[in-house]
């Protein structure tokens, strides 16, 4: 394994390596399912730093990128600096048949002219130097591979990438460990080591405790570009375990009941590993105000919301006035994007939570600030509807059994059934529903008439949105 080669240098390696993998960079990249500025164009690249982890000498290299890609602002939007992006690029004189849809492209110039670049996690040797990395608790360059005391890795292990559509690069060895690999990248510390950490501290068992991580420094802070942790052999994914019992037409309240203790489990665990606040009416007014900005936002990123938006709005205003009566709420830290997909159910039956991210597409202060565990439980709730909408035919009855033995659960574990927070948990899903009519719009189109089904039902008058 070499060093990191400087990119302050404009004559290193870095600057004519950048130079020679534009042109190939920028029609590759917006094609990425984790490639968060579809729809404009890439104008530039900014390196920040470039370390080769496989010399390119023989007839395997492989190259750990961190690059900034310029791209114009969205329409009516600032101007943004550039997001961040880690790449691990592999070299090969030419790609074998079994490694073609990861092709990048060949390479007319610079130090890699002649050569073909391809996306090396398809490709098990690359992604089994990562594994060693974490095992030895190696140094290259910039780059930090930790391990956590008394956790072993053992060599040999085959990897393989996964497929599922997601917002980041997952990695199987062989059964045992689960590397997820962050594609957008931001300094301070990502909630997705964080607050598994905190979990495994105290001893929360519903969260796979993180067993390695690689780090590097950003902007001068601290960043996390992977987390390895204990694969769940033969689990099963929430959202494609829903679906399955959905097209037999089985029950699944179940289901929902035990993962709504598995929920509050976690919830408990987090309000006594890490701190919590009382959210008092300075911040409930800032709550409702991002709110009602994300929604007016949305609104001219997607005309169809226009016809809801007053309806949407009262669902934010109405927490005003338990406001001024000077209602109050806890804040804690939560899982932060809680849906069935990130939910795993092993052979035995038992739920674990994963992925605890948040939301990619805010801002990483705002995902580790303290929210309302309803948050979480507005989250999950769409989610289940997402899954009977998705149905043919739609199955809206059993989105409501769901819902509801999904709160009861929880309640059997906090004491607190969530549908008391009525006000609250209204808004909550308002806003998540909102977020998902862009999201849809921007990258499945086709998806967009579920999330506006929960538009028109939130948008009436809250006794006719619970009816």
């Amino acid at each position: 394994m070499a060093d990191t080669v400087s990119p302050s240098d404009s004559t290193s390696t870095t600057a004519r390596l950048l130079a020679s993998l534009e042109p190939l960079l920028r029609d590759w990249l917006p094609r990425q399912r984790w490639f968060a500025g579809k729809g404009r164009p890439v104008t530039g690249f900014t390196p920040l730093a470039a370390t080769e982890l496989l010399p390119c000498t023989g007839r395997l290299g492989l190259y750990h990128l961190l690059l900034r890609v310029h791209q114009p602002p969205l329409p009516g939007g600032p101007p943004h600096p550039g997001d961040c992006y880690q790449l691990l690029i592999g070299v090969r004189e030419a790609l074998p048949p079994r490694l073609a849809p990861a092709l990048i492209g060949h390479v007319a110039q610079g130090p890699l002219a002649g050569r073909t670049v391809y996306e090396a996690l398809h490709d098990p040797r690359p992604a089994e130097v990562l594994l060693e990395a974490l095992r030895t608790r190696a140094r290259i360059g910039g780059l930090r591979f930790e391990r956590a005391p008394g956790q072993e890795i053992r060599d040999g292990l085959v990897a393989r990438l996964m497929t599922a559509e997601q917002s980041n690069s997952s990695v199987v060895y062989g059964d045992t460990f689960i590397l997820k690999l962050l594609r957008r990248v931001v300094p301070g510390v990502n909630p997705d080591l964080e607050i598994p950490l905190a979990l495994a501290r105290a001893g929360c068992a519903r969260v796979p405790a993180p067993t390695a991580w690689l780090q590097a420094d950003l902007d001068g802070q601290p960043c996390t570009l992977a987390v390895l942790q204990p694969f769940v052999s033969g689990a099963s994914d929430g959202w494609e375990l829903a679906l399955r019992e959905l097209a037999k037409g089985e029950d699944f309240t179940a289901e929902a009941r035990a993962l709504g203790r598995a929920t509050a489990e976690v919830h408990t665990a987090l309000a006594l590993a890490l701190p919590t606040v009382t959210l008092g009416q300075a911040r409930l007014r800032q709550l409702v105000d991002g709110m009602t900005g994300r929604l007016e936002a949305a609104v001219r990123a997607v005309p169809a919301l226009r016809p809801y938006e007053s309806g949407l709005r009262s669902a934010f205003t109405a927490l005003a006035g338990p406001v001024a009566e000077g209602r109050t709420w806890t804040a804690q830290r939560i899982h932060g994007d809680l849906h069935l997909g990130q939910c795993l159910r092993s052979p035995s039956g038992r739920w674990s939570l994963i992925d605890f991210e948040g939301e990619p597409a805010r801002p990483l202060a705002e995902r580790r600030m303290p929210q309302p565990a309803v948050r979480d439980i507005a989250g999950m709730l769409r989610s289940f509807d997402y899954a009977a909408l998705s149905a043919s035919p739609p199955a809206p009855a059993w989105a409501q059994g769901c819902r509801a033995a999904y709160c009861s659960g929880y309640a059997e574990i906090t004491g607190r059934d969530p549908r008391t927070e009525r006000v609250l948990l209204r808004a909550y899903e308002t806003d998540k529903a909102v977020y998902e009519v862009v999201y849809e719009a921007r990258h499945r189109p086709d998806w967009l008439p579920v999330p506006l089904s929960a538009v028109r039902r939130l948008s009436l008058p809250d006794q006719e949105a619970r009816s």
